[in-house]
Order: structure tokens, then C-alpha cells, then sequence
């Protein structure tokens, strides 16, 4: 149950970090941090790795992109 809530969140944050590789839209990864750091916790507690991966897949994209662009942009 507790990788799929992962799934999840992972989902959800993908959906906002996707847009935000747009310039001037970075400020959707900001957004996107609290909810992909709770799906890595999720996916830590959980029996199976594939949430806590997936989740840690996407708040590589987001760094990323936040390095990137300096933090803002």
C-alpha cells in the first residue's frame, strides 16, 4: 500500500516537475520537492524499492533543472 501512495505522489510530482523543465517555470519544481520527498519517505517504509525509485528518479530531474537555472529560473 504504501508503494503504491508512493507511485502516487511520484505521479503527481512528475506532472508538475515535466512543465517546469519550460524557462521561467522553475518555480514548479520548488513545488514539487515537498511532495516528491514524501513519496521517497513512502517508498522507504514500504516492503517494495520501485516507489522510493521512482521518486528518486524525478527529484534527480528536478535538481537538475534547479541547478540549471540557478535555483529560480
Amino acid at each position: 500500500m504504501l508503494n503504491l501512495l508512493s507511485y502516487l505522489f511520484g505521479i503527481i510530482s512528475l506532472v508538475i516537475v515535466i512543465p517546469s523543465i519550460i524557462p521561467l517555470l522553475g518555480w514548479g519544481n520548488w513545488l514539487a520537492l515537498p511532495l516528491i520527498v514524501i513519496g521517497v519517505i513512502l517508498g522507504a517504509l514500504s516492503s517494495k524499492d520501485g516507489g522510493r525509485n521512482f521518486c528518486l528518479i524525478i527529484l534527480l530531474i528536478a535538481a537538475v533543472r534547479l541547478s540549471i537555472g540557478g535555483g529560480f529560473f
